[in-house]
């Protein structure tokens, strides 16, 4: 009987859960918008074990002062059906308070939907579905920045300036790039339109050619994008980066309140 089981989650270091890592990154087999935060020390991380044999990992934190969001919760095969009792443990010692996933990781996505509450989803996911082959606008030159670019660029309203760019008439009129920080092998697209120039197919144009340049660097490309920026959303799916999936926040009840929740027909 599951009551007879021992659930147990214990602190751990980076190095002891790799291995696990190793084996959900295979799994989720996409871009992990967070990837970076193990390195970074964003994250505790800890172990998880059934009858004390190692049954996955779990992480917790942000980069910011409140670090309470579980961000990652991992099971081999053979332990998922006890994914709910060992996430309440991993929330009762840890002190998480939010949980925070994108819908393409199933089991933390199902955890989501057991346990939290007054949840938001405000960022949209994109992956490489389309190859089309848009023409350059009329006059419209993609090529490298220079440092003399870059400072003397137009003022940037949400993305950094980036390192590739569009010149029309002799100025540059919209920047991007690709950040690596990702699980390999995904790079994050990201460009910015100057705000004369927008509405003429140009964000398209450009989030092609830095697709290209993401494949040469053998890379596969992604994308995030607010869920209201209507504009940014219609330049990546007509560049071929189709939504592929969500990221949900919510809050998580007090401890007491979570531990003793019946169990969920959602659950694994």
């Amino acid at each position: 009987m599951q009551d007879d089981r021992k659930f147990e989650v214990r602190p751990a270091s980076l190095e002891a859960i790799l291995p696990l890592r190793d084996e959900y990154r295979r799994l989720m087999n996409c871009q992990i918008v967070h990837d970076c935060w193990h390195v970074r020390k964003y994250v505790e991380e800890y172990l998880l074990l059934v009858n004390g044999e190692t049954a996955g990992y779990g992480s917790v934190g942000a980069p910011r002062d409140e670090r309470d969001i579980v961000k990652e919760i991992y099971l081999r095969p053979a332990f998922r059906e006890f994914a709910l009792p060992l996430f309440r443990q991993l929330v009762a010692l840890s002190g998480a308070q939010r949980i925070e996933t994108q819908t393409n990781d199933v089991l933390l996505s199902l955890m989501f939907v057991d346990c939290a509450q007054d949840w938001s989803s405000e960022t949209i996911l994109f992956s490489d579905q389309l190859t089309p082959t848009l023409a350059a606008p009329t006059g419209v030159v993609f090529r490298p920045l220079s440092e003399a670019d870059r400072a003397m660029v137009f003022a940037h309203q949400v993305e950094p300036v980036g390192n590739w760019g569009l010149e029309l008439d002799g100025a540059i009129v919209a920047t991007g790039g690709v950040l690596f920080h990702y699980n390999p092998p995904y790079g994050d697209i990201f460009m910015e339109v100057a705000e004369p120039f927008r509405r003429r197919r140009l964000g398209s144009y450009l989030v092609q050619e830095l697709k290209r340049v993401c494949y040469e660097s053998s890379h596969l490309p992604g994308a995030r994008c607010f869920h209201a920026n209507v504009g940014s959303r219609g330049a990546l799916q007509r560049a071929g980066l189709l939504p592929c999936g969500r990221i949900l926040k919510g809050r998580l009840p007090p401890t007491d309140d979570l531990l003793n929740q019946p169990e969920s027909s959602n659950s694994v």
